[in-house]
């Protein structure tokens, strides 16, 4: 049974399938992404981020289970590609502000 997940992190999971561009549409203008111990700041850096994680690895993310934790949107998803330690579940902490991802953290 497909997750439901909320419009904007639906839409980023969409994005992540497709290119950077429309990755860095589901953010905030000033919104941060903390990934492997790196911050990102803003749609820019955030597209700049989306694209070298893509020309590094070719993968699959699944959601695989929410935790809606107040704030936060914890989405546990399986990632599936030429990396090593394929497959491997991250969860992507999401935080919303006004229809838009303003905060996300990706973690083991």
């Amino acid at each position: 049974m497909p997750l439901s997940l909320p419009k904007p992190i639906a839409d980023y999971f969409a994005a992540d399938a497709t290119d950077s561009a429309a990755v860095a549409k589901c953010f905030a203008a000033h919104a941060v992404v903390i990934d492997e111990t790196r911050t990102h700041r803003g749609r820019e850096a955030i597209a700049l981020w989306k694209t070298e994680a893509s020309a590094k690895y070719d993968y699959v993310s699944e959601p695989v289970s929410i935790d809606d934790q107040g704030e936060r949107t914890v989405v546990t998803a399986r990632l599936t590609g030429n990396f090593p330690g394929s497959p491997v579940d991250l969860q992507y902490a999401f935080t919303l502000a006004e229809g838009e991802i303003a905060h996300l953290e990706i973690a083991p």
